[in-house]
């Protein structure tokens, strides 16, 4: 057994025990209005912000209390990003975008299959999701048109959740869902076997992947100005 592994059995069990004690100076759950107590007051993990829900909620979304945008409220801001690219197909800061897109797709290793994703870190598992895409030759402009949607959406929005954690994670969604799965079939037939395994898009993973695709396009939102869908 390697030095890295003991280390990290040993990680894992001393963060098992801390999170089994409940701590009396965490009671409340963050949210305004919940009342619930927050994990770390209730031997339920290590958080001292939020209660259970809340915390998969975050988790899930970016922010505790707000949730991700729908495909229906996206649809009219990702037509509106869609076309302001085609008409700016030649601009510098656009085809800028569209190669660091690209340059992640290059730099993002090996492909790994999904159902191999089970010990890798959030960090390499945002990796492994730039390699899908990369696999499954996913044309860059839509990684540009996920992030620009999310952007007019949120400037849009009567109460937007103003944090860049929320639009980077709401922007890592869309991107993840592109990477899709592993499919694999063995066999013909009614004998015939299928394996279909999909990521779950949540957690860190979605953190290094939004933090990812805003370093590939920040450089462009500037450039939208006030454009707004109609």
């Amino acid at each position: 057994m390697t030095a890295k592994l003991i280390r990290k059995r040993e990680r894992k069990v001393e963060v098992k025990a801390r999170a089994s004690e409940p701590s009396s100076m965490f009671k409340v759950c963050r949210v305004v209005g919940c009342g619930k107590p927050a994990r770390s007051g209730t031997g339920d993990g290590l958080d001292t912000r939020f209660c259970r829900s809340h915390a998969d909620h975050y988790a899930r979304h970016g922010s505790a209390y707000k949730p991700s945008y729908t495909a229906a409220e996206l649809s009219p801001h990702r037509g509106a990003a869609e076309a302001w690219l085609d008409a700016n197909a030649n601009d510098t800061w656009v085809r800028n975008a569209i190669d660091r897109v690209e340059t992640l797709y290059r730099s993002a290793g090996q492909h790994v299959e999904a159902f191999r994703l089970r010990g890798l870190s959030p960090q390499e598992r945002a990796r492994a999701a730039w390699a899908r895409l990369r696999k499954v030759k996913v044309d860059p402009r839509r990684v540009v048109v996920a992030w620009l949607t999310i952007e007019l959406a949120i400037r849009a929005d009567p109460q937007p959740e103003t944090k860049v954690e929320f639009k980077r994670v709401q922007a890592a969604k869309l991107v993840h869902r592109m990477a899709s799965g592993t499919h694999k079939r063995w066999g013909e037939g009614v004998g015939a076997k299928e394996l279909h395994v999909y990521p779950r898009p949540r957690g860190r993973v979605l953190r290094h992947l939004g933090a990812d695709i805003e370093g590939a396009v920040e450089l462009l939102v500037d450039r939208l100005g006030s454009l707004a869908c109609a």
